[in-house]
């Protein structure tokens, strides 16, 4: 098949990491004739049931470690976006040499249908989703993958959409080769994962590889406020669209009279007033406009676009109310694995805040905080890793408790809101230290609330 750079089958293929990318894409090469050899450095239950589900389609697994040697033996390898492109076992002679890919990568070898990728420090999630939605608005069968949840290769073998809308992180695109979306979506740069990046130049690096295989007839849409963006995709045949809140663009979209408006595009025109949109917080706004840009370009009409602008109603982790008791807002946030998303979140609300804090540092400071906290802070429950030292940065400016756990900041959180307030989980940190990843931690904050919800029913 044409822009596959190597051979698959027959190939000896390792695939590192058996969550979800690596099972789906250990699984798709194994369908496409691969010989694959998947392991992964955990043994926990998701690992062990990924590992027999894998053994029974004639799968080589391991667990509890990746073994170097039969690494090095493969002639290709695949990795999983949970394993940073810096990852130590990468970095091994054997391994090193054998070329490596991303899920998303293989995927795109095997996609039938073109491809509109979204990506960016913040708001990828919600923009995927809306942009889901629009195409869905509009008439058209689009599988949402990636970053998102699903993973893309699951996608390529089980469905047959009209387009593959995908949320790429910068992990995901250090391992790309063919990868060519024919939208792609670029929100915003601030400092992430510096905890695996050497310098933040490293990291907009690999945000920048989105627009490298992108040629004549796609479109790239950058978002015009952030002038870090302006590189991406220069120099290339692409298109390139802007979008912006508070002033017009030539080509893209923006708002005019309190309305989302496309300038410059062929179904140019008014989409829908700011006031139908019902996700909160100016953040949101950048993201209706990011994905209105993109479901035009994918072909859907104004009118659809407006119908799910409507209709849309967020995503789970991010922004999410999980309920309100007593009087008090409980607000699942976990997807804010960095500080810049918890700083978009704490100035989402002009209630008090009870912010539940912490999970493992990422070495960006939590400082940018401080504004909205002093504003709006009533207390600061710190767990995990990180609570120490984000005691020692907000200390100053709003009362910081380390509680250590979530079950027990939401147990506290309980006792010191009051009728009004937001209690919101807004970690600003991974979760690895207590948790497989974010949406195990949003579970378990939804799990804590519903608790406490039925304990204060039963008691009533």
């Amino acid at each position: 098949m044409s822009g596959i750079p190597v051979t698959v089958s027959g190939a000896r293929v390792g695939v590192l990491g058996m969550r979800r990318s690596g099972t789906a894409a250990a699984r798709l090469l194994a369908d496409r004739g691969a010989e694959v050899y998947a392991s992964d450095v955990s043994s926990d239950a998701v690992v062990a049931a990924a590992a027999t589900a894998l053994a029974d389609l004639g799968v080589a697994v391991e667990t509890g470690g990746h073994d170097v040697g039969r690494l090095a033996e493969c002639d290709w390898l695949v990795v999983s976006p949970g394993i940073p492109p810096r990852a130590a076992v990468l970095a091994e002679p054997g391994v090193a040499a054998r070329p490596i890919y991303s899920e998303i990568e293989v995927a795109s070898w095997f996609a039938r249908a073109p491809i509109a990728a979204v990506t960016g420090t913040n708001g990828k999630t919600t923009t995927t989703a809306l942009l889901g939605a629009i195409a869905a608005a509009g008439g058209l069968e689009a599988s949402v993958v990636g970053n998102i949840g699903r993973a893309f290769s699951d996608a390529v073998l089980d469905d047959d959409p009209d387009w593959f809308v995908v949320e790429v992180s910068s992990f995901q695109l250090a391992g790309i080769d063919h990868f060519r979306p024919r939208v792609a979506v670029v929100l915003n740069l601030t400092p992430d994962h510096l905890d695996v990046y050497p310098s933040m130049s490293e990291y907009v690096a690999d945000k920048a590889r989105i627009a490298e295989n992108m040629a004549a007839g796609d479109h790239l849409c950058l978002n015009a406020e952030d002038a870090a963006l302006e590189p991406f995709g220069a120099g290339r045949p692409v298109e390139r669209h802007r979008f912006h809140r508070r002033r017009p663009v030539e080509r893209g979209a923006w708002i005019e009279d309190g309305w989302i408006v496309l300038s410059g595009e062929p179904d140019a025109g008014r989409i829908a007033p700011v006031d139908a949109i019902r996700i909160p917080g100016d953040h949101n706004l950048q993201n209706a406009l990011a994905a209105s840009l993109a479901g035009s370009l994918m072909g859907v009409r104004r009118s659809a676009i407006a119908t799910a602008l409507a209709e849309f109603r967020g995503v789970p982790h991010r922004l999410e109310t999980v309920a309100e008791l007593g009087g008090v807002t409980f607000v699942n946030d976990s997807k804010a694995t960095n500080v810049d998303s918890a700083k978009v979140a704490l100035e989402a609300f002009d209630a008090p805040l009870v912010v539940i804090l912490g999970g493992r540092h990422k070495e960006s400071p939590y400082a940018p905080l401080a504004p909205a906290l002093g504003r709006r802070g009533r207390r600061v429950l710190a767990i995990g890793e990180a609570a120490d030292r984000i005691g020692r940065e907000l200390g100053h400016v709003v009362e910081v408790e380390v509680v250590e756990t979530l079950d027990r900041a939401v147990e506290r959180a309980a006792e010191i809101a009051r009728p009004g307030d937001v209690v919101l989980l807004s970690p600003a940190c991974s979760s690895y230290d207590q948790f497989a990843h974010y949406e195990e931690r949003g579970d378990r904050f939804r799990e804590l609330v519903r608790a406490l919800g039925a304990r204060a029913g039963a008691a009533q």
